[in-house]
């Protein structure tokens, strides 16, 4: 067998280089390079290797939870046919990374961690930032990444690269299995040398299948769609991952079953498409809502059901509710004890349609999810509508960024009220153009994800909207994006604190304690003084971008219209108001206190025993 002496980082780079991915015969590169921040666990061997091989391109980032960020954004805009290397020296570097690696999972996004690691040989022992245990020495922060990852392998012998590289692209590239991979890289080991096979450097193309459903479930599922008077439809990121757009419209036109959206799902037709009823669960619209309560079939495809979904499992009320699941993991196709068509979402779409023949749903049903429909789209135009308050309202502000974008232009967002704000009022037009990270809904993400995106979509606008609270937590990455010369708007809500977490206080009787960006008062002792004056422009403008204030929605859309001319990134900042928000259809369980002085509390509390008499176990 021929070989080649390379360290272990030489050979993990040039490993990486030559995988690809291929789906319904389209072949591409799978890694777009690496981001990384060196430091001395790292420094030696994979940024030696990285130094060497250029046409792996390295990106400078700021932060190494940002860095996921941007990788699994990108993996998202990708439908998880490609992504980002995220490496990082050891100790703290390494764990920076964890909150990343858990949003990478939650999300089912393929993202590869490359941590540095203590000294596999000992002797050194403590080295820098080594965490010591008194119970055993094979243990270090690297091992936190164990219940967060999807693969986790430390690689104490050369050798060992040999069988876990594979590995590592097994899981990443299984559309049911994806996540976060952790590939802990002991910093003695990445610059021992060793004897590879040459084979483990030569191409290899992982395909990423379309399984279909077992065909006495699909025959079974057919039987309870015709039994069905009241089908509805919950589509999730699971329909776009898989490119099932086009036959799940064409399953909605021939069927006539209403669909409802969850954030992840939000998208996969366009918001006017007869019979989308547009966000479901507890961020939804008033018709998703009433016709979630009513069905008594729930298609979910692609979807993991959480809570914001079900409405804390208030959603369904219907006694008889029964679920058919289309999806490509096992683990989501079985819950709520439904049908599990574990397969492909386009696939199975495709043969339920063929199987369904000319079957249409109850047009009473279908009439009712149009006047629906109807209904929010002119409400929405009624909250979209201009009034120029000052300061402006959070949905006034989304209006006019929706109205402003263009078909194929993406917004971006993941904390805060904005979510689900954006939920129930943006009107998609197109599969990627809402980009919502809601799984672990990370504060901090919006920033850097907005690179990853326009990186994976140099031809689309990219709109990131978030607020002051996200902003202050991660705003790093504006002097990677300025550096590397990708373009994103950011449009930044000066709301002087958390926003959502203060209307959630004050609906848990709380009264929006400790919410507020303010002066502590002399007075009360509490944070509850003036507010802070935070000049949100200048930072903005100290790392590089270029900066527009701007008071109203008038001079928010002439802010747009100078932003989309100007090549560089761009922050247009906006005071809006923190109380005023849009009104919620349904329900979403946060404990109450059940014992409290405090009136406000005592009535939460009430309110909160009766939503959980709604909660159902489907079983």
């Amino acid at each position: 067998m021929a070989t080649k002496r390379m360290t272990v980082g030489q050979a993990t780079i040039a490993f990486l280089k030559v995988q690809y991915v291929e789906r319904d015969g389209l072949e591409q590169r799978f890694f777009a390079g690496c981001f990384g921040i060196f430091g001395h666990g790292i420094v030696a061997g994979i940024g030696q290797a990285l130094q060497e091989n250029p046409d792996f391109r390295y990106y400078q980032t700021r932060n190494e939870q940002s860095m996921v960020h941007t990788a699994a954004a990108y993996a998202k805009m990708k439908n998880r046919l490609s992504t980002f290397v995220c490496t990082s020296s050891i100790g703290p570097g390494a764990t920076n990374m964890l909150t990343g690696a858990a949003m990478a999972t939650i999300n089912r996004l393929p993202v590869l961690l490359i941590p540095g690691d203590i000294f596999a040989r000992r002797n050194v022992a403590p080295v820098l930032q080594q965490l010591e245990s008194a119970s055993t020495q094979d243990i270090s922060v690297n091992d936190c990444f164990k219940p967060v990852a999807q693969y986790w392998d430390r690689i104490n012998r050369a050798e060992q690269l040999i069988t876990a590289l594979p590995e590592v692209m097994r899981v990443l590239t299984s559309p049911a299995d994806t996540g976060t991979v952790v590939l802990a890289l002991p910093q003695d080991v990445q610059a021992e040398a060793f004897d590879f096979p040459e084979e483990l450097f030569t191409k290899r193309v992982w395909t990423v299948q379309r399984p279909r459903p077992d065909a006495g479930l699909l025959r079974k599922a057919v039987e309870w769609i015709r039994a069905s008077r009241k089908p509805l439809i919950v589509s999730g990121g699971g329909t776009i991952y898989g490119g099932a757009e086009r036959a799940l419209a064409a399953f909605m036109t021939a069927t006539g079953i209403p669909l409802t959206e969850t954030f992840a799902g939000k998208g996969v037709v366009p918001f006017d498409a007869p019979g989308n009823l547009g966000a479901v669960g507890a961020t939804g619209t008033p018709g998703a809502a009433a016709m979630a309560a009513d069905a008594d079939l729930v298609i979910g495809i692609g979807t993991r059901y959480s809570d914001f979904t079900t409405a804390s499992k208030t959603a369904f009320q219907h006694p008889d509710v029964r679920f058919i699941n289309i999806n490509v993991a096992s683990f989501d196709a079985f819950k709520h004890a439904a049908l599990p068509l574990v397969s492909d979402a386009r696939v199975c779409l495709e043969e339920l349609q063929a199987a369904l023949g000319g079957y249409r749903a109850d047009e009473e049903w279908t009439k009712a999810a149009l006047q629906h429909q109807a209904a929010w789209d002119a409400k929405v135009t009624e909250i979209y509508r201009e009034t120029n308050h000052v300061p402006a309202t959070q949905a006034e502000v989304v209006g006019a960024v929706n109205s402003f974008s263009g078909p194929k232009d993406v917004v971006l967002c993941a904390a805060g009220s904005l979510p689900g704000d954006l939920h129930k009022l943006w009107r998609t037009r197109d599969p990627k153009g809402f980009h919502l990270e809601y799984g672990y809904s990370t504060m901090g993400y919006e920033i850097a994800a907005g690179l990853g995106a326009k990186m994976a979509c140099p031809d689309r606008e990219i709109y990131v909207m978030v607020g002051d609270g996200n902003y202050l937590m991660n705003n790093h990455e504006i002097i990677t994006a300025v550096q590397e010369r990708v373009k994103m708007v950011i449009i930044l809500l000066d709301n002087h604190g958390f926003k959502s977490i203060g209307s959630l206080s004050e609906a848990v009787g709380s009264q929006r304690f400790g919410t507020h960006y303010r002066y502590r008062s002399d007075a009360s002792g509490n944070l509850d003084g003036e507010n802070l004056p935070v000049d949100f422009a200048m930072n903005a403008r100290s790392l590089g971008a270029h900066v527009i204030t701007v008071d109203t929605v008038a001079s928010l859309q002439r802010a747009l219209r100078d932003a989309k001319a100007i090549d560089t990134t761009t922050v247009i900042v906006i005071e809006t108001d923190g109380v005023k928000g849009v009104d919620g259809h349904a329900w979403w369980e946060v404990a109450v206190a059940e014992v409290s002085t405090m009136p406000s509390v005592q009535k939460a509390r009430a309110a909160y025993v009766e939503q959980k008499k709604k909660q159902r176990y489907y079983l």
